[in-house]
């Protein structure tokens, strides 16, 4: 579609954008959006939007803590205000507090688009069926994201406890600090050669920090980046262009991505 016709066949959604964990990935998912809407729509377009952004701070230490109920409570006071200003569906602009979905879920009226969902539907897009994944401690090792990708179908590979805990280093002792050590850079990547070895097709990278350790050009196995897969999984669904993602509820039913 030219970047100069308007396609627009109705009303764009209003997209209900639940951010500040932290505030750079949220500003990564609204680029993403409006980039991906004015690439598919042409024109000045951009989807209305509504943003409540936590103080990363106080998610960090309830994390830390691991108070994940008040971190789902506060999560669902800020996704409700997000509801009331309008949203017609809500986005979590992050992986690890993907955690608390189910809580926000049980308390809002509109629908959440999933992360996991976004990026099941990509991976099968790709007709992949092993992948690895990688992200924050909790991430690769919770079932929010792990058992909701297997549920869609997919064998799901993530790296050894020492890689893992390496891993979550790089992500909280250096990136998110502003360090970006080549080390640490030519370290992961030897964990995706390694996890490549071990049969996976594509390397579901699910933490923005992690990007700026990976050169997709130069990695092992193909990678896919959930905050931008989630971000224009978001805009699509705003213009109308798939349906809401249906939930994968357990490992023996399938969603249909």
């Amino acid at each position: 579609m030219s970047g100069s016709e308007d396609a627009r066949a109705g009303p764009i959604a209003t997209v209900g954008l639940v951010g500040g964990m932290s505030w750079e990935t949220s500003a990564v998912y609204y680029r993403l959006i409006n980039e991906r809407v004015r690439e598919r729509l042409g024109g000045f377009h951009s989807p209305p939007s509504v943003l409540y952004s936590v103080d990363s701070h106080e998610i960090d230490a309830l994390q830390r803590s691991g108070s994940w109920t008040q971190a789902g409570e506060l999560l669902t006071q800020a996704a409700l205000a997000v509801e009331r200003g309008g949203a017609d569906f809500l986005v979590l602009c992050t992986n690890t507090m993907h955690r608390v979905s189910a809580a926000i879920e049980a308390r809002v009226g509109i629908p959440l688009l999933h992360i996991a969902d976004a990026a099941g539907r990509a991976l099968r897009d790709r007709e992949v069926v092993r992948v690895g994944l990688l992200g924050s401690r909790s991430t690769m090792e919770q079932e929010f994201i792990r058992d909701r990708l297997a549920a869609g179908g997919l064998d799901v590979r993530i790296p050894a406890d020492g890689e893992r805990a390496e891993i979550h280093g790089f992500i909280f002792d250096e990136v998110m600090h502003g360090v970006v050590s080549p080390d640490s850079s030519r370290r992961l990547h030897e964990i995706v050669e390694r996890l490549a070895a071990d049969g996976a097709q594509t390397v579901v990278v699910a933490n923005l920090e992690l990007d700026a350790l990976l050169d997709d050009g130069s990695a092992a196995v193909p990678l896919l980046h959930t905050i931008r897969t989630h971000a224009e999984a978001a805009a699509d669904l705003a213009i109308g262009a798939t349906p809401m993602l249906e939930r994968a509820a357990s490992a023996t039913s399938r969603s249909r991505y």
